[in-house]
């Protein structure tokens, strides 16, 4: 979303806001029987208006299908990871009763749950968010053994490529790749490899595939106190990340301004013929599909690179999980709200709509979803087989902490940063360094 059309659908938000906060009566939220409620949802393209698909148009939907019980009215968040997690922090902190439901980043769950700021889910609907949902998704929503959120979509990365590329270089895209397999290709062809690398929650999330796909895990003993966290970093698999990080760098095939690259850069690189393979989400098959690029039957896709050769790779693990406030005063009419909002009819048109991966494996399963994705068994996969990024309610200092001991992707020294980065985490979390 560029930023007008981010402030155009900031203001829109705003007004819908407005419009339904006149319509509210009574401090509990209701209006002619019906409970407001208030979902505070990441921007996904669509805004605010229900016309435009994605959150806004599910809400309405599902407003209307409550047969009068309750309406859902949206505000957008930032478009950043680490901004919505602000926003959220400050109205939750406060107890704002404004608050019913929120999208929110798999990575903040635990940190929410931890400070109180989230609702349990009620027992009788445990199961109903649950069955039949990729387990990774379902992982993310748990903190200390309780169920803290719903599972709504369920993002995952794969390694797009050319396949007259793939061939001139002489990979076979039919059995797994590994990273160094992918950067030797692109120098022999000349070409680039999209990452993510600018010192953002992306580069977070491929550092974290790389460690989880060499065995390891960036954080140890999740769940543990900040003093006692422990640490993979500067384990083997850790220092293979570093290595491939160094590599892609050096060897000149990250791209002219590889510690800039994001999601949408490495995008434009893909599809200016510029780079001949990409990690990236699922929505650039629509985004390259709509701008009809005339090179478009020469592109595929695969599993994500392999850390180490010959052992399976760990493809990162992103989309949204749908809580509920512990401050709201309609948790009950929000939970219902949830159950509407995440089922598998909702996840179907959402991934329709917005190009945004379903949680719910079934979705796969429909042949709609099965013409508009025709990877769609790979992402089922990719997302069973994915490594969440550590579950720790210190995720943002872990996560800040590594950005700034990567950067620039340059600078990385398999023998020396994943030792530094640890070190830092640790000063940080017992208090001797802020960040």
């Amino acid at each position: 979303m560029t930023r007008r059309r981010g402030r155009l659908a900031f203001l829109l938000a705003a007004a819908t806001a407005a419009s339904l906060g006149l319509a509210a009566c009574g401090d509990d939220g209701s209006s002619g029987g019906s409970t407001h409620l208030t979902w505070y949802i990441n921007p996904d393209g669509g805004g605010s208006d229900p016309a435009g698909g994605g959150q806004a148009q599910l809400a309405k939907e599902c407003s209307d299908a409550s047969g009068g019980a309750y309406t859902i009215g949206i505000q957008l968040l930032p478009n950043s990871a680490s901004d919505q997690r602000q926003q959220l922090l400050r109205r939750l902190a406060s107890q704002d009763k404004g608050v019913d439901i929120m999208s929110i980043d798999p990575v903040f769950v635990a940190e929410f749950a931890e400070a109180e700021f989230l609702a349990p889910v009620p027992e009788d609907k445990k199961s109903e968010f649950t069955d039949d949902v990729v387990d990774p998704a379902v992982t993310n929503a748990t903190w200390k053994d309780e169920l803290y959120a719903a599972p709504f979509w369920a993002n995952t990365q794969l390694l797009w490529y050319r396949k007259s590329v793939a061939k001139e270089a002489g990979l076979d895209m039919t059995k797994p790749v590994s990273w160094d397999q992918v950067i030797e290709a692109a120098k022999t062809t000349d070409t680039d490899i999209g990452v993510q690398a600018s010192r953002y929650e992306g580069y977070m999330v491929w550092i974290n595939a790389l460690v989880e796909g060499g065995g390891d895990h960036i954080v140890e003993n999740p769940g543990a106190d900040g003093k006692e966290l422990q640490f993979g970093l500067d384990s083997e698999g850790g220092k293979k990340a570093a290595e491939i990080i160094q590599s892609v760098s050096s060897e000149g095939v990250g791209g002219p301004a590889m510690g800039s690259t994001d999601e949408t850069t490495t995008l434009d690189m893909f599809q200016n013929e510029r780079a001949g393979f990409m990690v990236n989400w699922p929505y650039v098959y629509a985004a390259l599909s709509g701008a009809e690029v005339e090179w478009i039957d020469d592109l595929a896709w695969a599993r994500y690179p392999q850390t180490t050769e010959g052992t399976e790779s760990k493809p990162p693990l992103g989309g949204i999980e749908m809580g509920v406030a512990a401050s709201s005063d309609n948790q009950e009419a929000a939970w219902e709200a949830v159950s509407c909002l995440t089922s598998q009819e909702s996840q179907k048109a959402y991934m329709l709509g917005t190009g945004n991966p379903a949680a719910r494996k079934a979705v796969y399963d429909d042949p709609e979803i099965k013409k508009d994705f025709p990877m769609a068994s790979l992402i089922r996969e990719s997302l069973d087989a994915s490594g969440p990024r550590p579950l720790t309610q210190y995720y943002g200092d872990v996560s800040s902490g590594i950005q700034r001991e990567y950067s620039p992707p340059g600078s990385v020294d398999p023998s020396s940063t994943p030792q530094q980065a640890t070190s830092l985490l640790q000063d940080v979390l017992k208090g001797d360094a802020l960040l």
